[in-house]
């Protein structure tokens, strides 16, 4: 590896602090690093080019933003943790300059996931095109009152959701806001996806699991403004008629791990538990 790329989380000062170490301590065995905000993703995407890995420094929410940036590139990414959480993250931030060298010499393995691609349009929107390593959640807006969407799947009529939202997540996102909405854990390399409606009133409530070819389509009916949010970290305000279809996208993440294969369900109590 000739070329890495260090990501870190603005707003937590002790992230650019490392992420300065680890580019001294890449430096040191001839890799040019360079070092970047992930929230800067023009210029992230501009120095990221002909990069060959990514390390991000922070935690989960410093991942989601990365994965904007090395998924279509298909640039392999490795994570320091120094967030409250870390559930996607690898290393530990007092272990990573002593972890670093098996990166370096490629003692690793592809944890390949499975990503999401939306499309919201509407009267008075041009469309947009996302891609999601979580979730992509349609709910109410700043009025706590519940929203009606038109589900179809493929094209034929799923439901009426009478909700706060619904949820459409990946496997990696299953663990996230889905979980708390009362879904399933998928294992991580799955590449179907979870639809959650999240607190439905007199409407279908449960849970699915839908094959990888599925299309989902929304159409917003209310009065009321609603709010689509893209990993948490995109926002854009709907109107009634707006329409969101999700489905499998094209681009995937590829997680470059040094744990054993089976790390996820050895540490899935500890990590639910915020261990």
């Amino acid at each position: 590896m000739k070329n890495i790329g260090i990501l870190f989380h603005p707003k937590v000062p002790a992230t650019r602090t490392k992420a300065g170490e680890i580019q001294d301590f890449l430096k040191k065995r001839g890799v040019t690093a360079w070092v970047c905000s992930a929230w800067k993703k023009e210029t992230a995407c501009e120095r990221a080019d002909g990069a060959d890995l990514i390390i991000t420094v922070g935690g989960d929410g410093t991942i989601l933003r990365a994965a904007q940036i090395v998924a279509p590139a298909g640039i392999p990414l490795v994570s320091v943790n120094m967030g409250k959480l870390g559930f996607l993250t690898e290393l530990a931030a007092g272990e990573a300059l002593q972890k670093l060298p098996d990166v370096l010499e490629e003692k690793s393995w592809i944890d390949e996931r499975s990503m999401l691609q939306v499309e919201v349009s509407g009267a008075e929107k041009r469309k947009q095109v996302f891609h999601a390593l979580n979730d992509v959640v349609v709910a109410r807006g700043q009025i706590a009152r519940i929203i009606r969407l038109e589900a179809s799947i493929n094209g034929k009529r799923l439901a009426t959701y009478r909700a706060d939202g619904v949820i459409a997540a990946t496997a990696t996102g299953s663990t996230g806001y889905a979980l708390a909405a009362g879904g399933p854990i998928l294992y991580p390399g799955s590449p179907d996806i979870l639809l959650v409606p999240v607190a439905a009133h007199f409407s279908l409530h449960h849970s699915l699991i839908l094959p990888q070819e599925a299309e989902l389509k929304f159409k917003l009916d209310t009065y009321l403004e609603a709010t689509l949010s893209v990993d948490g970290h995109i926002n854009i305000a709907l109107s009634n008629g707006s329409t969101v279809k999700v489905k499998r996208s094209p681009q995937k993440i590829k997680f470059l791990r040094l744990q054993p294969r089976d790390f996820f369900y050895s540490t899935l109590e500890a990590r639910l538990k915020g261990k």
